[in-house]
């Protein structure tokens, strides 16, 4: 296990490999001063539909130029919540673990969140409750392009640049497409439940 100090991007329901850095971490930093920056997971999460990968994106208002992801607010106009959790169901509904965490998830999706940030955050708190785990941390007060004092993770967040290769596990259509790698903890969490955690405690980034 890395056992590092670590400095992430809290996403919207993180890519596994987010979850491996932060699971195996000494402590986590939480990057809240940055730039918002279009087509990353802060606003978007992969999942395995039975057409193979699916994204699911939330549509974000943002000011032009330089606007920091913390003042991002959603753009609530459309009916995303919906959409989301109908292709979450279509997805695993016949995953073993859907039925245990499908109310909770629910719950989440009825809020009418303003800042795509805070709905991260809550995110986070399903996720690490449904894993049956707590993951504390601080966030940051100011932005620094690089860091000395923390592994930077923060390029995870972008999924062209996040090569991480992890271990298969059974998936839903896996008969028909085979493993896909490192979509959002949803997959692994509705796969393979609480086991998902020593899971990712034995995965390498």
């Amino acid at each position: 296990m890395n056992q590092n100090d670590i400095l992430i991007y809290p996403t919207y329901f993180p890519s596994i490999s987010h979850y491996v850095a932060m699971i195996q971490a000494k402590s986590v930093t939480f990057e809240i001063e940055d730039t918002f920056q279009k087509q990353t997971n802060r606003n978007r999460m992969y999942i395995y539909s039975s057409n193979g990968i699916q994204m699911l994106n939330i549509s974000v208002k943002h000011e032009a130029g330089n606007c920091r992801f913390k003042d991002v607010k959603i753009d609530n106009q459309y009916n995303w919540q919906k959409n989301h959790l109908k292709s979450l169901e279509a997805a695993y509904k016949n995953s073993p673990f859907f039925d245990y965490f499908v109310d909770d998830l629910q719950t989440l999706f009825e809020k009418k969140h303003e800042f795509m940030l805070d709905l991260n955050f809550e995110v986070f708190e399903f996720v690490n409750e449904a894993l049956g785990i707590s993951i504390p941390f601080e966030k940051t007060t100011e932005y620094f392009h690089q860091v000395s004092d923390k592994t930077d993770f923060r390029y995870l967040v972008n999924g062209k640049k996040d090569t991480t290769q992890i271990e298969p596990y059974t998936q839903v259509f896996d008969d028909k497409h085979g493993f896909i790698n490192n979509l959002s903890i949803l997959d692994l969490l509705f796969n393979e439940g609480r086991y998902a955690v020593d899971y990712l405690k034995n995965q390498h980034l």
